[in-house]
């Protein structure tokens, strides 16, 4: 029989403090998200105020806001803090001025606004409206219907407690697969382009109806490019086989493509993290809206009424307020450390960044894009690898080129045989390039492909080209041969 037993043991191990899992946070915020965080945690700690006063911060506070206030950075200045002239703020501020955020289109209907607005002009009882609604609430992004009937038919019963049949169903898909945009509702590639084909109307019927009769009883032979036996099966020439494969092509794999998801998305606004300019040959790093972020400092009125509770009697209601406010300052301070941190942190990652890519932040080739990864950036900051990972991940940069996730800076790369560093990226856009313009007829093969990208001076492993190839999402040789 087990016995209960006592042991003493001691352990020792790593926890984050409350702070620094709130400094985590606060880092992996876009500056849109950091602001709609700061006003709420203004509403929920009474601690916490805004501050437009330089006086009312106090030294240590004074000291980060000064390193967090500076808009503008100059490459030359990547180990100082010295301020930079004004000439350089006026022409960063002109140029800012005439920034404009890029909103996503905000007139375009989500798709289950669109399709109601249809349902609502056909005739359908109560109770048919309300199990439409909820078959247009299951369809995916795409506008596909991944879920079957009887899974439909579960949902319905054990989380809205009605009880429908398959029979109603398999109906109201149908109406939902009439409306439009056409292909809606479909359970698969397959159905998707049959339901277009079905409402072309006009010209060549005799092609639409070879096409409908290839996607239903040939399809695996019609995506894997099977031309022979297509021919053959089906009695037609590769010339009736190409204009197939042409009308095809024609259609949307994706029916709810330039449709709107839903109010949210479709009123958000675009804006990058950083910006990265270049003035008479150098380059000039902002950080987007950060003079704008509300000015944060701990309520002298809740300081002093945590000193006066600490200097009074020790009663039980002085030590519950005791508690309360202190819990309150605690978090103001830890959340402003936590905001000016998060500053310090993605200047110094951004700077770092720009110094090993400042050939491409010029040019905006993608020859001039040199190997980067995780490691090379946290040395050169002496932060964390997961610092820079959780910048990296969801910030973004506006450079005169274009607009680009950070993640789009880091890749690996290989070393020629001239002993040059070259990014990935670039050799995945030779691979494309050389792809694009092959004969489709006689398309290359991967170890052809791997022969010529030798000759431009990319050493690859077959099998490394056809990972850049699977990456790049590009069909093997057979499936890319046109008739």
């Amino acid at each position: 029989m087990n016995k209960l037993t006592q042991q003493q043991r001691l352990e020792q191990g790593l926890t984050l403090s409350p702070a620094q899992i709130q400094a985590i946070k606060i880092l992996e915020l876009t500056t849109l998200e950091l602001e709609i965080r700061i006003e709420r945690e203004l509403e929920e700690n009474p601690a916490l105020e805004e501050s437009y006063e330089a006086e009312g911060l106090s030294s240590a506070d004074d000291e980060a806001r000064g390193e967090a206030s500076e808009q503008d950075w100059e490459l030359g200045e990547y180990a100082s803090e010295d301020d930079i002239p004004a000439y350089k703020l006026r022409e960063l501020q002109e140029r800012q001025a005439k920034r404009e955020e890029v909103p996503f289109s905000a007139s375009a209907p989500s798709l289950d606004e669109l399709l109601m607005e249809q349902l609502s002009l056909t005739k359908l009882t109560e109770r048919e409206r309300e199990l439409a609604r909820y078959i247009i609430g299951n369809l995916s992004a795409e506008g596909y219907l991944d879920r079957s009937i009887y899974q439909l038919q579960d949902d319905l019963l054990f989380k809205v407690g009605i009880e429908a049949s398959e029979y109603e169903l398999r109906e109201l898909i149908k109406r939902i697969q009439g409306l439009e945009p056409a292909g809606i509702a479909a359970r698969n590639l397959q159905e998707c382009l049959i339901l277009q084909l079905e409402r072309r109307v006009g010209g060549a019927r005799l092609g639409i109806a070879l096409a409908l009769t290839i996607l239903r009883h040939h399809y695996d032979d019609f995506v894997n490019k099977r031309f022979d036996k297509l021919c053959v099966s089906l009695e037609i020439s590769q010339d009736e086989l190409s204009e197939v494969y042409a009308l095809v092509a024609k259609l949307n794999p994706r029916p709810t493509s330039g449709l709107g998801s839903d109010e949210e998305s479709r009123m958000m606004q675009y804006a990058p993290d950083f910006i990265v300019s270049e003035v008479d040959g150098e380059l000039t790093v902002a950080l987007v809206h950060e003079r704008e972020l509300t000015p944060l400092r701990l309520s002298p009125t809740y300081v002093a009424m945590l000193e006066d509770v600490q200097q009074g009697s020790a009663d039980r209601k002085r030590r519950e307020a005791m508690t309360f406010l202190k819990h309150k300052v605690e978090q103001a301070r830890w959340f402003i450390d936590a905001v000016a941190q998060r500053q310090q942190t993605l200047r110094q990652t951004m700077l770092a960044i720009v110094a090993h890519q400042h050939a491409f932040f010029l040019s905006g080739e993608l020859s001039d894009l040199r190997p980067m990864v995780l490691r090379d950036i946290a040395e050169a900051t002496g932060l964390d690898i997961s610092t820079i990972s959780r910048v990296s991940n969801s910030k973004s940069v506006q450079t005169d080129h274009g607009v680009y996730s950070l993640k789009f800076f880091f890749g690996e790369g290989i070393t020629n045989d001239e002993g040059e560093e070259i990014s990935t990226r670039q050799i995945k856009q030779a691979l494309e390039l050389l792809i694009s313009e092959e004969d489709k007829h006689n398309p290359y093969t991967d170890a052809e492909l791997v022969d010529l990208l030798a000759k431009q001076g990319y050493p690859l492993a077959r099998r490394t080209v056809a990972k850049y190839r699977e990456q790049l999402k590009l069909p093997v040789a057979r499936l890319r041969r046109e008739l």
